[in-house]
């Protein structure tokens, strides 16, 4: 028996000329809360649907517990899917929804009480179970669809952009609630949507999708201080780029000669030489004003075009005469630097990343 949930091997899938996803390889594990993210037409909906058994892959292979999915019919894939419309049934209760995919199958009437009544209980919904949909609240809908779901007791839930209806507050309430249900259940998460923070807010791990290809996959900490290519970095949050070119290699980390700055080090990926064009990044919350970086050393100074407050924290734009535009973030409750007043800038060079300048997202 595999350890894995699913797994996609060399998959592609063509909708006449186009192809939407090209060349997948990838793993999730059991147990395990993973997202997909993407920008729209990216080809995450698509791979979801490709598991889910309503798309037929045009090559490769798609296997769920160790189990070729090829040419099973939906209904008989060990998982389910709760899309971002619930599709509940609006003539029936709380109850009768949740229990509509076991009286299809035939359960009897004992174990569908009992399967029926854990399912609410999962998704706190005790006492709503006479409940029509139009009674009930955006999150309790989709706490409903959820619990229909899991009712079946699959392998694999599928979950495609299932918050994409709720407002900002519940969203964020439903992110903890689903985190904490996946906990408690233990079934194999596959979350697809366009919103990093919300999947990095749950997921154990994150593949990231451009068209059609997969850019890459890691733990959330790893992809944002760590993003492989310049759509990675975008992507995921706002970053700082800076041009430079590898000096040379110092074990796991490099000495790179940044444009306007002079001579750095910075960390980045394996197998970068000598002489390679790079990216520096800096995210902004890494970006110091008025003050010395931890080797002692302030290296730019800038002008602040505006600042932005946000509660926490306050975002601050700046123009370098050496480095152009940059984005810096200011937490705590003191006060931001005014507009077109001068700072000092630096950054730690544990806090700066490497990645290739080649290839069509560079720049």
């Amino acid at each position: 028996m595999t350890d894995s949930a699913v797994d996609i091997n060399g998959v592609e899938k063509r909708f006449g000329d186009l192809v939407a996803v090209r060349n997948l390889d990838l793993r999730i594990e059991r147990g395990e809360f993973f997202s997909i993210i993407g920008p729209s037409g990216c080809g995450k909906t698509t791979t979801l649907r490709m598991i889910a058994g309503f798309e037929e892959p045009t090559a490769g292979r798609i296997s769920v517990g160790g189990r070729d999915m090829t040419g099973v019919r939906p209904y008989r894939r060990p998982v389910n899917t709760v899309f971002q419309s619930y599709a509940l049934f609006p003539h029936l209760d709380v109850f009768e929804n949740v229990a509509f995919g076991l009286r299809e199958a035939k359960v009897a009437k004992a174990e569908v009480r009992t399967r029926v009544d854990e399912a609410v209980a999962l998704v706190q919904l005790q006492g709503r179970e006479r409940a029509r949909p139009r009674q009930l609240s955006g999150g309790q809908q989709q706490r409903v669809a959820l619990a229909r779901a899991l009712v079946n007791r699959p392998e694999v839930l599928l979950l495609d952009e299932p918050l994409g209806a709720l407002d900002l507050k519940l969203r964020t309430d439903m992110q903890t609630q689903l985190k904490d249900l996946q906990r408690s259940v233990g079934v194999t998460f596959c979350y697809v949507t366009h919103d990093q923070g919300e999947a990095f807010s749950m997921s154990d791990r994150v593949a990231v999708m451009n068209h059609g290809l997969l850019e890459q996959v890691g733990t959330p900490e790893e992809i944002y201080h760590r993003p492989a290519s310049s759509f990675v970095a975008d992507f995921v949050g706002t970053a700082n780029r800076f041009a430079g070119r590898v000096e040379s290699v110092q074990a796991d980390r490099y000495s790179v000669a940044i444009d306007g700055v002079g001579l750095r080090t910075a960390g980045g990926p394996a197998g970068l030489t000598a002489g390679t064009p790079v990216l520096v990044l800096v995210r902004p919350e890494n970006l110091q004003l008025d003050g010395v970086s931890d080797e002692g050393r302030a290296d730019l100074d800038a002008r602040v075009v505006d600042t932005a407050f946000l509660g926490a924290e306050r975002t601050v734009r700046l123009q370098s005469p050496r480095l152009g535009e940059l984005t810096a973030t200011a937490r705590g409750s003191g006060r931001a630097p005014d507009p077109e007043s001068r700072v000092r800038l630096s950054w730690s060079d544990d806090d700066a990343w490497l990645i290739p300048a080649a290839g069509p997202d560079a720049g």
